[in-house]
């Protein structure tokens, strides 16, 4: 089985019920109506509207629509094909039309640079790309650059170097597109990257996709009557895969465009969401608003909410407390994965293992893993070593990398490169990375990029970044700067300079120090977290 069948067998079996929906919250409309009511409103703007629904005959028909799209336009069986999208209506549809095409999906982070698309447009050897609105001036700096890359655009009055996306699925059948597939074919490249902060093309097959939705079904049980909110982005492996287990199941998810503590209980209360996936961010956000009045719950109806979830970065078990004494109801869940394992799910806490709040879980559904030294032994019980997984999600390689595909994939293993210790009753706890990522709401940040920019501020002699770590977001990143000998600087100046790097990968701290390196000019990271981390840490779990 490929995953494209579930859809067409959800389109045959549950055709007229509601697949998704797509929820668009705004200041604006808080003062006025329901997102219901909004829709009927006289003369309201349709694109403005707030709630756009799709049953699973409209999903499945409008991603043969673009398959045979694609297929007319001369895309063969394995053509990479990038999306480069805000969550909406339209994400879904055009992924599966892109897989029922025998093509390759290549979902794009939204919050990449114009520098960054170009980069991983040509990584994978992308032919076709399809945006939105939002990426117009990002794409206006590059376009001229992509005389090999065709374009798509969905919205209205799109750049003229773009063809109308939807207009053009319009002329096309809506009858599944003449493509036989298997599990072992190519389906999908996600992006994701190390220390160095140079994305790496992430390869899956359909088998690897098959896989996540088995694994997500029995992690959390979805039925036919579950609805799940979807909050973070869908290019992300965590997102779609938390999804696949509604597809699995059948039923509805929501599509949720903001993440304000109101809308998301009332998008929970509005569309009777039973299972929502968090980040640590938001819940905490949630919690904050519901301690201090802001929000007050009687005003919501959540009696049928019963999973929240956190995956994405590690859990403070002080916020875990703080929940189950407001929602004391609901399960509790997290997930750890890897874009290279797939997503979510190759280790899983589970909704009877609360007590373990701070272990990452034991092996996922159709999962093995390992805890090993350097050399691949098992460590003993207790001790710390690298974690180690195997299963039907491990990627196939890294797209054009075998070098790096070789340093990860041993055997049948996945090496992660982070590290762990499992407790007597057989739960992991991660312990460090030793990848230098640092994880700041969710989002990979990559020290090396943020690093390589502030060099070129010419006051600056030298700078390293860590993790430093943050209640509310996990870790935030912080740079160690060296100011060159006479010369003065101030963090303003600093901060001033960073504005020329997107938003996200700013530091937010900014501390005056020597850069400590080794004999052979490597930075000693280690030494900086020893002298900055450690009382943090402690105020962390305080304030968490």
């Amino acid at each position: 089985m490929v995953i494209t069948e579930l859809l067409e067998r959800n389109a045959r079996l549950y055709g007229a019920e509601v697949a998704l929906v797509e929820i668009n919250p705004s200041e604006e409309r808080d003062k006025a109506v329901t997102w219901q009511e909004f829709n009927l409103i006289e003369n309201a703007d349709p694109d403005a509207s707030y709630r756009r629904e799709l049953s699973w005959k409209d999903f499945d028909r409008r991603a043969n629509r673009f398959a045979n799209l694609l297929l007319s336009r001369g895309y063969q069986p394995g053509t990479k094909v990038a999306i480069l999208l805000m969550n909406c209506l339209e994400w879904l549809p055009i992924y599966f039309g892109i897989l029922k095409a025998g093509c390759i999906a290549v979902p794009m982070n939204y919050r990449y640079s114009s520098d960054e698309i170009e980069y991983c447009l040509d990584l994978a050897d992308v032919e076709l790309l399809i945006f939105g609105p939002e990426f117009v001036s990002r794409m206006d700096a590059i376009a001229d650059k992509l005389a090999n890359v065709k374009m798509f655009y969905v919205g209205k009055n799109g750049p003229a170097y773009t063809e109308d996306c939807m207009r053009l699925m319009n002329f096309c059948s809506s009858n599944p597109p003449p493509i036989i597939m298997e599990e072992d074919d190519l389906a999908a490249i996600y992006f994701s990257s190390g220390t160095t902060g140079f994305p790496k093309a992430i390869l899956h097959d359909h088998r690897a996709l098959i896989s996540s939705c088995r694994t997500e079904q029995n992690h959390h049980s979805q039925s036919r009557e579950d609805v799940f909110l979807c909050i973070p982005p869908l290019y992300h492996t965590g997102a779609k895969m938390h999804w696949f287990g509604s597809l699995l199941a059948g039923s509805k998810a929501v599509l949720l465009r903001g993440i304000k503590p109101e809308w998301i209980l009332r998008a929970i209360s509005e569309e009777k969401c039973t299972i929502v996936w968090l980040l640590v961010p938001w819940a905490q956000d949630m919690l904050d608003a519901i301690d201090d009045g802001r929000i007050d719950l009687n005003e919501y109806i959540l009696g049928q909410w019963r999973l929240m979830h956190i995956g994405a970065q590690p859990v403070p078990p002080s916020l875990i407390k703080r929940w189950k004494k407001i929602f004391p109801d609901h399960q509790y869940d997290t997930n750890y994965g890897l874009s290279e394992s797939i997503g979510p799910g190759c280790v899983h806490l589970g909704v009877e293992n609360i007590h373990k709040v701070g272990a990452i879980g034991k092996a996922g559904y159709l999962w093995q893993t390992k805890i090993v030294s350097p050399s691949g032994e098992e460590v003993p019980q207790g001790e710390v070593g690298e974690l180690i997984v195997k299963g039907p999600g491990v990627m196939r390689c890294y797209y054009k990398n075998k070098e790096a595909t070789d340093e990860v994939i041993r055997g049948d293993w996945l090496y992660t490169g982070d590290m762990a210790r499992m407790d007597e009753d057989g739960f992991i706890y991660l312990v460090d990375r030793k990848k230098d990522v640092v994880i700041s709401g969710g989002e990979n940040l990559y020290p090396v990029q943020i690093e390589d920019f502030l060099r070129g501020f010419d006051k600056i002699k030298d700078v390293a970044v860590i993790g430093l770590p943050h209640a509310r977001l996990g870790e935030i990143a912080a740079a160690i700067i060296e100011i060159r000998e006479g010369i003065t600087c101030t963090e303003e100046e600093i901060n001033a300079f960073c504005e020329g790097m997107p938003r996200y990968k700013r530091p937010k701290k900014i501390i005056f120090d020597k850069v400590p390196r080794n004999p052979t000019g490597k930075i000693e990271k280690p030494v900086l977290r020893e002298k900055y981390c450690r009382g943090r840490l402690v105020e962390a779990q305080i304030t968490g």
